[in-house]
């Protein structure tokens, strides 16, 4: 892949003439190129060693002579106005015109989010911009942002080569640099044909914000060719260029191509029905179902709420039992492979909990974990969480389609531990909660998502015997008008909760629930009471905590070793590095 591989390009040195005796021209001069491998010129010699001594100004920041701050995703990255406004236009009307949203050490700060109108450019992005602007060399991709994850991914087209370009093109369009629009134009032209159809609606859409029409219209071209349905079109286009792409395939009827189009009565009432569910009326829909012969299948209406509408609609239409999981759309993807393009792995575990297939293939022989893995960037994957921090969902969704991919299906999915306990109601809850809090503590992502799969949220916490017992405090969360049967009925109600997330957790994350079923195991909450005792009993206390989390750390290595799985060892975070500061609650 040319982005990836080419060394660094000398494109050229543009030296703008709009900034000439107070005067601005809004022409520029035709660029001054010089190729690396010809010094024999003094003047490339002295070109090429001026690009080298001001990109040292981006490398080495002590001492940091920036004079402006540019905040991008949340990294504050040093800028010498002089420079940027010498290379863009943009730059030096916004720096003539204001001083910046707020000061830092004596700095005007600008903020990336409010000089970009439509999408974002990221942070690696900007720094290859940033370069060129300073040194009239364009720098190779970085690799952790500029590819996936597959392992058998060439990278020619995947939506992270896809996206970064992307980044790049409209930041040269919105920051005025035209020679940088041609590169990045000719570059996103190589990836129209080879990419997925899917993937070539980010670079139409910025084509169209950059009015770069040559592009525009052979992605209208590559889009009216494919059999991506109207209903998608009109739902994540302009509707200038949806109006185009539908005018071609008209066109083409007329040449002879054979007319796959519903009939119009019918499109009309899939449209309804789809309508609906944008509305998140799953009445409506049910409503539209009996009136007409419609199906949900007909209507693709699973496929339609796993890719535009929200996980609680989504839930609602699965529950209808109404649709088939594994039937495929026109482009041979069912609602997980949909679902996994996405990126919501809420709704990926809902459709795997009513019985989707991970191991289902589309017609190019896709699963939904090939799909998830061609769409993540390293940087996202191999990011460092820190304990109590969320994971990026995009590592969520691979690790629970790899697990499902994986899991034997006659495999029990309760825990030795837990049908070693008692029978009694109170007892199994309050292993439960602290089971479950525990989880929140170390794993909030996931846990996260496994009560919400359970709907565990809408159930009330179940408190201990003690709250009865307790304080007046604890009196008032009391409801002393419930019934011995409403109580247990509650009771009850909460612990399937409960169960069905610890069984979600068991399916899905499997490494996270081996560190908490070591905890749970070990009387862990005792451990946590570190300071409790004499100091003979703290030192032991201190000893055998150290010992377990050892303990944990060799059986994630014995774990990764055996599956040869580089998820992440303890899936979402690192073992605490001391006592919680809030524990479970005691049994």
């Amino acid at each position: 892949m040319a982005n990836l591989s080419e060394p660094s390009s000398s494109l050229s040195f543009t030296s703008p003439s709009y900034i000439s005796n107070g005067s601005m021209s809004h022409n520029y001069p035709t660029p001054l190129a010089f190729e690396a491998g010809s010094t024999s010129s003094p003047e490339v010699v002295s070109l090429t060693k001026l690009s080298t001594n001001l990109g040292q100004l981006l490398n080495d920041f002590s001492p940091d002579y920036s004079d402006a701050d540019i905040v991008v995703e949340g990294v504050s990255v040093g800028v010498h106005r002089c420079i940027l406004a010498a290379r863009s236009k943009f730059f030096h009307e916004l720096f003539k015109r204001e001083k910046g949203t707020s000061e830092k050490e004596g700095k005007p700060t600008y903020c990336m989010t409010q000089l970009i109108p439509y999408t974002k450019v990221g942070y690696e992005a900007f720094l290859i911009f940033l370069s060129y602007l300073y040194t009239g060399q364009l720098k190779s991709y970085p690799v952790d942002v500029s590819t996936c994850v597959d392992n058998v991914c060439p990278h020619d087209a995947c939506r992270p080569a896809i996206n970064f370009s992307v980044e790049l093109m409209y930041a040269s369009s919105i920051f005025q640099v035209p020679e940088l629009v041609s590169v990045f134009q000719r570059r996103l032209v190589n990836f129209v044909e080879k990419a997925q159809v899917e993937d070539v609606i980010p670079i139409l859409l910025v084509s169209f914000h950059c009015q770069a029409n040559q592009l525009l219209d052979q992605c209208v071209d590559r889009i009216a060719r494919s059999n991506l349905n109207s209903i998608s079109i009109e739902k994540e286009l302009p509707y200038e260029v949806a109006e185009s792409i539908e005018l071609l395939r008209k066109k083409s009827l007329s040449d002879g191509e054979q007319d796959t189009t519903l009939d119009p009565l019918r499109e009309k009432r899939i449209k309804r029905i789809l309508k609906a569910l944008d509305s998140d009326d799953v009445e409506l829909v049910k409503l539209l179902l009996t009136e007409s012969e419609i199906t949900l299948d007909d209507a693709n209406a699973l496929h339609y709420a796993a890719a535009y509408c929200d996980h609680k609609v989504v839930t609602e239409v699965l529950s209808l039992d109404l649709a088939n999981l594994r039937l495929p759309n026109a482009r041979g993807y069912t609602v997980l492979h949909i679902a996994a393009m996405r990126k919501q792995p809420e709704i990926i575990v809902s459709l795997l909990e009513k019985g989707a297939s991970a191991s289902d293939l589309t017609f190019d022989g896709q699963s939904a974990v090939n799909i998830c893995r061609r769409l993540t960037r390293p940087k996202d994957y191999h990011a460092k969480i820190e304990r109590g921090q969320e994971s990026n969902k995009d590592r969520i969704c691979i690790n629970v389609l790899e697990t499902e991919m994986r899991r034997n299906p006659m495999a029990g999915d309760n825990s030795d531990t837990f049908k070693a306990m008692s029978d009694d109601l109170h007892m199994k809850l309050l292993y439960l909660e602290n089971r479950v809090a525990f989880a929140r503590l170390l794993f909030p992502a996931e846990a996260k998502l496994a009560m919400g799969n359970a709907h565990a949220e809408t159930t009330s916490e179940f408190a201990g015997i003690s709250a009865a017992r307790g304080s007046s405090g604890n009196l008032r969360e009391v409801d002393l008008n419930e019934t011995p049967v409403g109580q247990k009925k509650r009771l009850q109600t909460r612990m399937e909760a409960l169960m069905k997330t610890v069984e979600t957790g068991r399916r899905y994350f499997p490494n996270c629930s081996e560190v908490i079923d070591k905890f749970m195991d070990d009387d862990f909450l005792d451990l946590f009471d570190l300071e409790r005792g004499t100091p003979d009993e703290q030192g032991i206390r201190r000893t055998r905590y150290m010992e377990l989390k050892e303990d944990i750390h060799k059986a994630f290595d014995k774990d990764k070793a055996e599956k040869n799985y580089v998820l992440s060892s303890a899936s979402s975070t690192t073992c605490p590095k001391g006592p919680l500061s809030k524990r479970p609650r005691k049994l």
